[in-house]
């Protein structure tokens, strides 16, 4: 990893980190994946909104490791995990070792929300 660059956030590539509002709830292949009021929004530069999900709010028995791993400047190296169902492959990744920038993310897990059914953003009752 010596060789690959590492980037701060700020002006030109703002990420914001925050807590989501409500509850969320992953579904995948008939069965919820994740369900979490703890859920952290990122929002990253000029990207989609991504919800980062508590792996204790998953149910990790659903996932499975893959040997996918991609490079973010910002956020470090991420791992990949898929789901079950026709579009599960790589479903599902996280940053083990986040940069210290966004350490907020270690221990939680963003879901793909073209590869499950439904990722739900309920409001609190």
């Amino acid at each position: 990893m010596s060789d690959r660059p590492i980037k701060q956030p700020g002006p030109d590539h703002p990420i914001h980190i925050h807590p989501t509002p409500g509850r969320v709830v992953v579904i995948a292949d008939g069965a919820i994946v994740a369900d979490s009021r703890a859920t952290l929004t990122v929002s990253e530069a000029d990207l989609p909104d991504v919800y980062y999900i508590p792996r204790a709010d998953t149910d990790l028995s659903l996932l499975t490791p893959t040997p996918l791993k991609t490079y973010c400047p910002y956020k470090g190296e991420a791992s990949y995990f898929s789901l079950p169902g026709e579009h599960g492959e790589n479903a599902v990744w996280s940053y083990p070792k986040p940069f210290p920038a966004v350490a907020r993310i270690k221990e939680y897990l963003a879901f793909y929300p073209e590869r499950v059914e439904d990722i739900r953003v309920l409001p609190e009752a």
